[in-house]
């Protein structure tokens, strides 16, 4: 059976946007967003995640098709 075309393309990129991550895949297709705040109050009040930890998740995502790769 001949393999079809990826659905979402390699490679996978994380941009940093003002409130969130975008993940995108190589046809610019937003993948993920991951929302973030440095704001202790509304970190508290909304249960975000910090910019590092935004950036970290997002930097994850971005890695998975090269993680899941058919050799």
């Amino acid at each position: 059976m001949p393999s079809s075309p990826r659905r979402f393309p390699a490679p996978w990129s994380a941009e940093l946007q003002p409130t969130y991550y975008v993940v995108r895949d190589a046809d610019g297709q937003q993948l993920a967003y991951i929302y973030y705040s440095n704001d202790p109050d509304r970190q508290a009040a909304a249960k975000l995640l910090t910019k590092d930890e935004a950036r970290r998740i997002a930097a994850n995502i971005a890695k998975l098709p090269t993680m899941l790769r058919k050799d």
